[in-house]
């Protein structure tokens, strides 16, 4: 019972649509349950001392997959069927009639937490998110008391504990995209869309409350 799943909801369907889509080689696939009498689409991004970090959004319609696009500079979300247009991302929807009692959430608050790491600047967090892979990690947005945090979390020591690396803003982040570029001596720029070439883009996702799983105890 101690791996029991932590589940962390999601601001919208589009936010959860953009964080299994948006920038992926390959998007993720999602996971179709019912989570506290509602249906809801999932996916697990991470693991907190073996626990499973799972995002989930609420959803109404139902398709076979996410459709994610752009259209006119503007992001696109739609449930379809078939996966006909190659201009758009697709992720599977796999519908789960009965979750596991493993995969049943946690209803007992976590002793497990993440340590905050307080960056600098925008430019930090943008060169730690593109530290390890090639698709660089997404970054979690959430309003804690009167601040916004923004930031990645990230593991140092397969055995040691996990960080939330942040950045702490006066104001909410409504732009989906922080671009970002290292031949040219600019600041991180919010943007609406990913169409600009010679910058890297990392995608920003909101969460509807503060994230649970965050010691904001060590925050000064």
């Amino acid at each position: 019972m101690a791996t029991l799943p932590n589940y962390v909801q999601l601001d919208s369907p589009l936010e959860f649509t953009r964080l299994v889509c948006a920038l992926e080689r390959s998007p993720r696939v999602s996971f179709l349950h019912e989570h506290n009498g509602k249906k809801v689409l999932s996916v697990q991004m991470d693991l907190l001392k073996e626990k499973p970090v799972i995002y989930f959004t609420p959803i109404e319609n139902i398709g076979h997959y996410l459709c994610y696009g752009f259209n006119s500079g503007q992001e696109k979300l739609e449930l379809v069927d078939t996966t006909l247009d190659n201009s758009k991302l697709y992720s599977p929807i796999i519908k789960i009639k009965s979750l596991p009692a493993s995969l049943k959430p946690d209803i007992e608050a976590s002793k497990e937490k993440y340590n905050p790491i307080e960056l600098e600047d925008l430019s930090s967090l943008a060169k730690l998110s593109f530290g390890y892979e090639e698709a660089p990690f997404p970054l979690f947005a959430f309003k804690q008391k009167d601040k916004w945090f923004m930031g990645v979390f990230l593991n140092f020591n397969e055995d040691g504990p996990s960080y939330f690396c942040h950045v702490s803003l006066d104001e909410e982040p409504t732009k989906p995209f922080l671009k970002y570029t290292t031949s040219k001596n600019t600041e991180p720029e919010f943007v609406n869309h990913t169409g600009e070439h010679g910058y890297s883009y990392i995608k920003i996702i909101k969460l509807k409350d503060s994230h649970p799983l965050v010691d904001y105890d060590q925050i000064q």
